[in-house]
């Protein structure tokens, strides 16, 4: 790294800039943009000033050039006219989902550097990458107090193999480092403890950024750090020293202003942000927050919100650095020495922001306001995190949904059936369910578990109702999975941990669990109920995401909702229920409780907050987090740097992506007679794509494993098993919830064009024509997923044609060399009449462009045309290359 910062600084136009940022330290530089003196700096939206920064320091003349710094300079006019530009973050982050086959393309593109007489150990990150083990633990066990150690010892069990590969690859590879299991989530962890704010690196300091293999990378943003999702196969290529090109982006400006009712969460202000910026329509732009309503809001409360953006659909949201910032930093017990060069960089190069002085505000490309003292208590859902519903009409909106039709706002119940209970026992007792019976209640997830301010309201509300004389029916899965030990902390320290686990709210794990689909299983008699009955079943959840089927298979109608309300329901039993009219329960003593009894106000909140989250907690829990826990610490893990890849392994699996790659290029070639294997509706999300929860015992991935001497119990989870791609094939497209217009039901099944017969995906090997896929709007929302390119890709999938796509989804299809057709304008499957049993053949041109139209001609005679969304050079250079991996091979591969 030294020898190529002194290269960067010969080479750089733009070394005029550089200088001490402390006299008394002249060996402690940095790029002074005020020095550039240009007056549309000044101009810039904080978050561009991020990616100018990169861009000059990092500007070689090869990969940066300096044009690339004056467009982005330029941005008030370049932001309209789809202008690539490139962009080095300075670290990379991957959850173990993600960081697996992350890890396990890198150990196979040592063995494919090798077979072209290249240096196996030059595929090697060369920034900073940390991978947080997160998404591993279940839901096994719960509502004891020994759940936390079941579930971890289930854990290990279940991932020890896949945890010494991850050993392996950290010992393997320079630069990388792993946080055991049991610390926390991953967003949480990098606001906590991994964000440096400010880098401090050969001698330079520069903006903190960085790409992650998760959607919800975007939380490191309300610290100011700038931050979004990318496919997994883009951030092996940042890893590797390549920048990430991008469309400069729009950036809305959304201006907070008022100060929330006393009475409303940080949940309560993001879902209704969620549901207005969807509205507003901010896909593929920057959103940067200010006005004077920032200033009402902890580092907490704008992480919470900058965590929900890909659910508003932007690539990231920003809130610039502040002195609110500084004091976050100092709480979580961060280096006094390191704060004082933060804060004095920042105001340097004019990065910190006054939300009060409107002189600093910048230009923006639209600006859209919220006035904090208009949101109301609310949830979202039943099937979408965008769908807001006020907590005041959820019984309303509820019966509502069981009677419409089938989609995101309906079940389609008959209207004779909206009232019918199902009568079960459970530990020898006599209950019932019905519609919209709470079946799952879980305070969980990074969104909000990094909050004290809902995490210690939940505890209040916990330590109220159990004085109140309210329980939680026994049949209900409740837990608590804290985003980091510093939740458990402060929730002992206060005194309210004891009436949450009285609750049935106690710890089951630090990890995603239940927001990821990790929720385990529900009890027998309750899923005989529920399938007796064929009920909506319902799950709260503390969550950011609630798409159909990936809580858990038996629960329809999932809602997203502060921890307060997350309590609040699980003690109702039932997300029919108007709290306003309503009593939450009935007490022992036969006195009707409120909601508004119990429920604790901000400023009550905020008291025990000041009183018991403190800098000393922080700086235990981290002191010690990577060498905490002795089972990660006595894992053994082979030294070799080419990883020895074991046949009988159903975990870890060299891929076939590289199999039979040559130095030389192939040219690209028109795609001829392809079937359709999907045809698809709107907002297929990844989820549908590429499961992340339970594998099926009837599934093609549980035949694979069963042939393999695998029981039932030994499957675990598709997203455990991301390192094999044989699972990973079978299980594209398993999603129970898939809804397939060819069989016109949700089922993970299609039908095999030539014959009519009706079969499962695993089945396709005997295609021996490309296959295709056509979808309606936002193809590939949700979760950031590489398999739900790498599954398709090795079905056979050849090109996607879509009317919109999601854009990491986008993305990680170009770095598989699939193609992302669009309908041009006003063009559709239904617009063009198209049955999807016709045979497609896609032209591709030899000289292709971004964004450039091609012609599709069907076996029927009809011909149209689409949009290949190659959105920049580089990514038609991938394509060239048959994927973003194949080119780093081929590069590395060169002398």
């Amino acid at each position: 790294p030294c020898e190529r910062s002194v290269f960067l600084v010969m080479t750089n136009p733009y070394a005029h800039t550089i200088e001490p940022l402390d006299p008394q330290k002249p060996d402690h530089k940095f790029f002074n943009l005020k020095k550039l003196k240009d007056p549309r700096y000044d101009q810039l939206p904080f978050s561009i000033r991020v990616l100018l920064e990169s861009a000059v320091r990092n500007c070689d003349g090869f990969l940066v050039k300096k044009e690339d710094v004056e467009k982005v300079l330029n941005w008030k006019v370049t932001q309209s006219q789809t202008v690539e530009v490139p962009f080095r973050p300075a670290r990379v982050i991957l959850q173990d989902f993600t960081g697996v086959p992350a890890v396990v393309d890198f150990a196979a593109m040592r063995d494919a550097v090798k077979k072209l007489q290249g240096d196996p150990e030059k595929i090697n990150p060369v920034c900073p990458a940390d991978l947080v083990i997160d998404h591993s633990i279940q839901v096994d066990f719960n509502r004891k107090s020994d759940s936390l150690q079941k579930n971890q010892d289930l854990e290990f069990e279940r991932n020890r193999e896949r945890f010494e590969f991850l050993k392996w690859g950290s010992k393997a590879f320079r630069n990388m480092r792993i946080i055991p299991p049991g610390s926390g989530i991953v967003h949480q962890v990098n606001l906590e403890y991994l964000a440096r704010v400010v880098f401090e690196q050969d001698g330079y300091y520069y903006p903190d950024s960085l790409v992650g293999t998760d959607s919800h990378t975007t939380m490191i943003d309300g610290l100011g750090v700038l931050g979004w999702g990318v496919g997994g196969i883009e951030a092996e290529a940042v890893m590797l020293g390549q920048p990430i090109s991008m469309v400069l982006p729009e950036v809305i400006g959304y201006k907070l202003q008022g100060t929330p009712n006393k009475y409303i969460t940080s949940t309560d202000i993001v879902l209704t942000v969620t549901k207005h910026l969807r509205q507003v329509g901010v896909v593929g732009k920057f959103v940067e927050f200010f006005g004077p309503g920032v200033a009402q809001l902890s580092i907490a409360d704008r992480a919470t919100i900058a965590n929900m953006c890909p659910e508003y659909g932007a690539t990231a949201a920003f809130f610039p650095v502040d002195q609110i910032s500084i004091h976050y930093l100092k709480q979580t017990g961060r280096d006094a020495e390191k704060l004082s060069y933060i804060e004095k960089y920042l105001k340097a190069v004019g990065m910190f922001r006054d939300y009060s002085n409107t002189a600093q505000d910048p230009q923006f490309t639209q600006v859209v306001e919220l006035d904090l003292s208009t949101v109301v208590p609310c949830c979202s859902g039943p099937k979408r995190p965008q769908d807001k519903v006020a907590v005041s009409e959820m019984k309303q909106d509820f019966k509502t949904c069981l009677g419409a039709k089938q989609g995101f706002k309906g079940f389609q119940v008959a209207p004779e059936r909206h009232d019918v209970r199902v009568p079960f026992q459970f530990n020898g007792a006599e209950y019932s369910l019905s519609h919209g019976s709470v079946v799952i209640a879980a305070i969980t997830s990074c969104t909000n578990t990094s909050n004290p301010s809902v995490m210690l309201g939940a505890g209040l509300l916990a330590q109220r109702a159990v004085k109140a004389g309210l329980s939680v029916k026994p049949y209900i899965k409740t837990s608590l999975s804290p985003g980091s030990g510093v939740v458990t902390y402060y929730l002992k320290e206060s005194g309210v941990m004891d009436f949450l686990s009285q609750l049935g709210f106690e710890v089951v794990g630090y990890g995603c669990m239940t927001c990821i689909g990790n929720s385990g299983p529900l009890p027998e008699p309750v899923v005989e109920a529920i399938t007796q009955g064929d009920l909506v079943a319902a799950g709260v959840l503390s969550g950011n995401r609630n798409f159909e089927g990936r809580v858990h298979p038996n629960t329809r109608a999932n809602y997203l909702a502060s921890p307060p309300l997350v309590i609040a329901y699980a003690i109702a039993g039932t997300v029919r229920i108007d709290f306003e009219n309503e009593p939450l329960a009935v007490n022992s003593q036969g006195k009707e409780v409120f909601l508004r009894d119990i429920w604790p106000t901000r400023e009550e909140i905020q008291a025990v907050e000041r009183q018991f989250v403190i800098p000393a907690m922080f700086k235990e829990v981290y002191e010690k987090v990577e060498k905490v826990n002795e089972r990660w610490n006595s894992l053994k893990a082979p030294s070799d740097k080419l990883y020895t890849w074991d046949p009988s392994s159903t975990y870890i699996k060299s891929p076939p992506f590289f199999d039979g790659l040559t130095r030389e290029l192939q040219t690209p070639k028109s795609i001829t007679d392809a079937y359709v294997l999907l045809d698809l509706g709107d907002s297929v999300t990844t989820d549908h794509i590429s499961p992340a929860g339970n594998i099926a015992r009837n599934s093609p991935a549980a035949r694979y494993l069963t042939s393999r001497g695998l029981t039932p119990r030994e499957f675990n989870s598709y997203g455990s098993r991301r390192g094999n791609d044989a699972v990973m094939a079978r299980g594209t497209f398993a999603n129970i919830r898939l809804l397939n217009k060819f069989i016109n039901k949700q089922a993970p099944c299609t039908i095999y064009l030539p014959t009519g017969e009706t079969c499962q995906f695993s089945e396709f090997e005997i295609y021996t024509s490309p296959l295709l896929i056509l979808a309606g709007k936002e193809y590939g929302s949700g979760s950031s997923r590489d398999w739900a390119a790498k599954g398709p890709f090795l079905l056979g999938i050849k090109a996607v044609l879509a009317e919109s796509y999601e854009r990491i989804h986008r993305s990680n299809l170009v770095g598989m060399g699939v193609i992302p057709l669009e309908y041009l304008p006003g063009d559709s499957t239904e617009s063009l009449g198209l049955s999807g049993r016709e045979r497609y053949t896609v032209i591709i041109p030899p000289q292709i462009t971004p964004r450039m139209p091609v012609d599709i001609k069907l076996d029927t005679g009809k011909s149209f045309q689409a949009k290949m969304r190659f959105d920049t050079d580089v990514e038609l250079t991938y394509f060239h290359h048959g994927g973003i991996l194949n080119y780093m091979i081929r590069k590395m591969s060169e002398n």
